[in-house]
């Protein structure tokens, strides 16, 4: 009785991912978002953190500037072709949308996830932190 008690009272915070009628978790505490930008035709990586119940955009990475950039942050040195910015910025909700053209992938530090392999093409990827009872978490849909 402890143990069902314990598994539907304790309660985790995880990202969590809607799309196609369904709602996918993330344990982790940080993930990278990667895509193509449909102008520049570069890479463009934003680092995310969970901060309470918002997710934090710590930083961008492109290679060049063009249309969408962030003009409010502040440029970190590096030397690997990239453009690092420091952003900062917190978001309640982040509503993304996925395509096979832009390759929408989200990068743990173990793996790497294809969304636009996981959604139809330019669907809407809503993404929160929600925090669920464990019970849920051990039986709901894990990326």
């Amino acid at each position: 009785m402890i143990m069902l008690l314990f598994f539907l009272l304790w309660r985790i915070p995880v990202v969590q991912f809607n799309f196609g009628g369904e709602r996918y978790y993330l344990k982790e505490t940080d993930f990278t978002l990667q895509w193509i930008h449909s102008v520049e035709k570069e890479q463009w990586l934003e680092f995310y953190e969970r901060d309470g119940d918002s997710l934090l955009l710590a930083e961008t990475k492109f290679k060049t500037y063009g249309a969408g950039v962030p003009s409010d942050g502040k440029i970190i040195p590096s030397k690997d072709g990239y453009v690092h910015m420091e952003i900062g910025r917190l978001f309640k909700e982040m509503n993304l949308t996925v395509s096979q053209n832009a390759q929408t992938t989200i990068k743990t530090a173990n793996k790497e996830i294809p969304l636009y392999d996981y959604t139809e093409d330019y669907e809407m990827v809503t993404i929160t932190i929600e925090f669920i009872d464990l019970w849920d978490y051990m039986r709901g849909n894990k990326l």
